[in-house]
């Protein structure tokens, strides 16, 4: 993003599902993970800090079930809206449409966030993509954080972990948010999500012979929206605190990066 380009603004997932008791919030004793404590200060204040510390970033915006949860945690000058009870898709699509494009989205248990991945991705991504994901490449997180244990997507020239890190560029990014609240509807039932996302390119994804090339290609189909992978330099931006030992990890990294 030039100079002289408008702040962006930025929306941080904190919800929970209704009925559905988080946990590591359970374990710590408070009600949202999003303000577990992550080496003494709750999560989401350490996301807030970086976004406002990113020069990129103007507006920040918190999407939660329950305001209360952040009086003491929150300062008056962030904005909070209400998020969706059907899941994170469903709030980013309420965000999107209150807030408009172009949206950063984050999550609040991006803990290790940190501005120059913030300004990376920004100035990587693709003015012609409409949804641009942030993911790091598995032999950097393998590099960078050699004992973490992450999910990956293995694609036939990609292999990568999410960063929890999205910008969606333009209007027609609400596309694929709309194909992913169906598939997150869906979760339960992979034959849907077959059908849904098409026979032959689930299987040559299971068979990792799906490029990127052939995802976008196969999502503009879809959803006449251009998507893209961002790649990040830094390994340790696909760690979140999603279960114990990421919380450990990431205290451990918080007090390594410490001058």
């Amino acid at each position: 993003m030039s100079a002289d380009t408008a702040k962006i603004c930025a929306l941080i997932l904190a919800g929970t599902r209704p009925g559905v008791a988080d946990p590591m919030a359970q374990t710590a004793g408070v009600s949202h993970k999003a303000i577990l404590p992550v080496d003494g200060i709750p999560m989401i204040s350490r996301v807030i800090s970086t976004l406002r510390n990113t020069p990129e970033v103007g507006r920040i915006v918190v999407c939660i079930d329950n305001a209360d949860v952040l009086k003491e945690v929150v300062l008056p000058d962030t904005d909070i809206i209400a998020a969706r009870p059907e899941g994170p898709s469903a709030s980013v699509m309420a965000g999107l449409r209150e807030l408009g494009a172009p949206l950063l989205v984050t999550t609040a248990d991006n803990a290790l966030l940190r501005p120059e991945w913030i300004t990376e991705f920004l100035n990587k991504a693709s003015p012609a993509a409409d949804l641009s994901v942030a993911v790091a490449a598995k032999e950097n997180v393998l590099r960078d954080v050699p004992l973490t244990k992450r999910t990956f997507i293995h694609l036939s020239d990609l292999s990568f972990s999410g960063c929890n890190l999205f910008l969606l560029r333009s209007d027609r990014s609400a596309n694929i948010v709309k194909l992913w609240q169906h598939i997150e509807k869906n979760r339960k039932h992979p034959l849907r999500i077959a059908w849904l996302l098409g026979v032959f390119t689930l299987i040559r994804a299971l068979c990792k012979q799906l490029s990127r090339t052939a995802l976008y290609a196969r999502l503009k189909k879809m959803t006449g929206a251009q998507a893209e992978l961002v790649c990040l330099n830094d390994g340790r931006a696909a760690v979140d605190v999603d279960k114990p030992a990421d919380l450990i990890l990431t205290e451990r990294l918080l007090r390594e990066s410490r001058p």
